[in-house]
């Protein structure tokens, strides 16, 4: 069977047995592991495996989820865990695959549009209902990445903006100015430098083709940049000189986890902050489950999961923060040539 349909509509069962209002505690056949929840998601299977997709690298590495937005392939994903898009693949009901076209990067909400090449005939989630923001303790779902489960949990604090401290490699540098550049005195763990394979005592000597005169001029040439771009480093390691690519993070992610404890038990987003708008659940979703959808249980589309932020905070941008940016960019790009005739 075809799933051609706004997913958003196939998701009204679920409301019969789950839909509460704020601050609502349901009985145990209610709630999310209850008997009446579980049963009523079952049919909704087909459609939640339709709703979502992966995008995988060249290797058939999981990068991201996303989110079917039209019938002719065009798709929404988180755009820092995927800084060369055209590069990767998208997988949908079970081994189909296509390559990708990028349309347009959103850096301000960290997405990406793309289309799938050559696909014509899939569900899509419809985010064009203009909802207000949920509201604390309202309940939520989301399909997992592999689309075989639907998890629930609820809004666990106000909708709100996230400020952010800007992109990092998690590095520390040696402020005693040399000749050569700048050294690096240590390396944060499960950061982009360590992921690089920078070590400590390397010596830094260009960043992003630009020269690393000094501490303070590495980090004015970080700062022009976004979490999830990749920057080419030049340094020396031993007298020898090297080349690395590194994706930045958050700021914020890296100092968290300077030391590499695993407080997310799971792992967290490459891009954690600098949010004009999200809405914070407890859905236990993963890294690779950030760009799925997110539905109230009245069965409506209301946002995208966007960051990982620990092992109990997930945030979700809401459909009516990006959906009225989205919508124009689909259709310049089905009608190019009417996107060029005066208004």
């Amino acid at each position: 069977m075809r799933w051609n349909r706004p997913i958003g509509l196939c998701l009204g069962l679920l409301s019969l047995s789950l839909h509460a209002g704020p601050r609502a505690t349901p009985s145990p056949e209610e709630g999310p592991r209850g008997t009446q929840a579980l049963g009523k998601t079952v049919p909704l299977l087909p459609a939640f495996r339709s709703a979502v997709a992966r995008i995988v690298a060249a290797d058939g590495r999981t990068l991201a989820a996303a989110v079917w937005v039209g019938p002719d392939g065009y798709l929404l994903t988180k755009a820092s865990e995927i800084p060369e898009l055209e590069k990767a693949r998208v997988q949908w009901s079970g081994d189909r695959t296509a390559a990708l076209r990028e349309i347009r990067r959103l850096p301000a909400l960290d997405l990406v549009l793309a289309q799938a090449v050559g696909v014509k005939e899939v569900a899509y989630t419809d985010f064009s209902q203009g909802l207000p923001l949920p509201s604390y303790g309202q309940w939520l779902a989301s399909p997992t990445l592999g689309g075989s489960e639907i998890r629930i949990g609820v809004i666990s604090a106000q909708p709100r903006a996230i400020p952010g401290l800007g992109p990092a490699m998690g590095i520390r540098m040696d402020e005693k100015p040399i000749k050569q550049g700048v050294r690096l005195l240590s390396i944060a763990e499960d950061s982009p430098a360590a992921a690089a394979g920078m070590e400590p005592g390397d010596i830094l000597t260009r960043v992003a083709q630009q020269p690393a005169k000094d501490v303070k001029t590495v980090h004015e040439i970080i700062r022009r940049h976004q979490p999830g771009d990749l920057v080419t480093l030049s340094y020396l390691r031993d007298g020898e000189s090297k080349t690395a690519r590194v994706r930045l993070a958050s700021r914020t992610r890296i100092m968290m986890n300077w030391d590499g404890e695993d407080f997310a038990n799971g792992g967290i987003s490459i891009r954690t902050d600098d949010f004009p708008s999200i809405i914070q659940h407890d859905l236990p979703l993963g890294v690779q489950d950030m760009g799925s959808p997110l539905y109230d249980l009245e069965g409506r589309a209301i946002g995208i999961n966007i960051a990982r932020v620990d092992r109990v905070t997930t945030f979700a941008l809401p459909a009516t923060v990006f959906w009225s940016k989205i919508q124009p960019l689909i259709e310049a790009d089905r009608h190019p040539t009417q996107a060029l005739l005066p208004p």
